[in-house]
């Protein structure tokens, strides 16, 4: 029953339109509507608590807020299910080499104007990084951009988790001091995706994403022989 609710109550959020930070109706309103009793209707919500789907806000005038659905959340959910099936991070990052040079393929068969104005800002903050932190801010928005100009949603909320579990264990500070070579490797996967050149796009992701994947094991070797593991 609970799992019911629970999926009636996210086909509702979509189907108002409800979006991030917005308040579901009181309880005594959600038990009338899906006519459930108070402990299933509570036990549905825990359920999309626990999923990052919901909030609850404590207090008066409190009760299940929308939460934002992005990957990091998507990602935490999958770890549990990853470390169940006892898979290695080298499995992890074998499938972000697949995923992200194919996105890259999409992004320069499918762009359109805004899109490319928004890749050219991404690389020109990049150019402009100054110090670590402001670096790491520029690399992330430039993969998060490829990705979701792929036009496939799925790829893309996919593809963003796989990167945050991932980037989420793995030391990040080695690959900010190459930040010059890298910039110039995303320089070029822009202008081909920008160029509309869907080949030579999905090469140089590939590339970069084997070389990334290659520095990675050759500092944190211990790292891609362990299991992913759930938080």
């Amino acid at each position: 029953m609970s799992s019911r609710v629970a999926r009636e109550i996210v086909r509702d959020i979509a189907a108002r339109g409800l979006g991030v930070g917005d308040t579901l109706e009181p309880e005594s309103e959600m038990m009338q509507r899906y006519q459930v009793a108070r402990a299933s209707l509570r036990e549905a919500l825990r359920i999309l608590e626990v999923h990052g789907l919901i909030r609850m806000k404590p207090g008066p005038g409190g009760g299940p807020i929308v939460s934002e659905v992005d990957s990091v959340e998507f990602g935490r959910m999958m770890t549990l299910f990853l470390q169940a099936k006892g898979i290695q991070f080298n499995e992890l990052v074998e499938a972000r080499l697949i995923i992200e040079p194919l996105a890259a393929r999409l992004a320069a068969a499918r762009h359109d104007p805004e899109d490319k104005e928004v890749l050219r800002r991404i690389v020109q903050d990049g150019l402009d990084a100054e110090g670590d932190e402001q670096w790491l801010a520029a690399s992330n928005a430039f993969h998060a951009t490829v990705l979701s100009m792929s036009g496939n949603g799925l790829i893309d909320l996919f593809a963003r988790a796989m990167k945050e579990i991932f980037t989420e264990r793995a030391s990040a500070v080695y690959v900010a001091r190459r930040r010059g070579h890298v910039r110039r490797t995303h320089s070029d996967i822009a202008d081909a995706i920008i160029a509309g050149d869907a080949d030579v796009a999905e090469d140089l992701m590939r590339a970069h994403m084997e070389e990334y994947a290659r520095t990675v094991a050759r500092r944190e070797p211990q790292l891609m022989e362990e299991i992913v593991d759930w938080r």
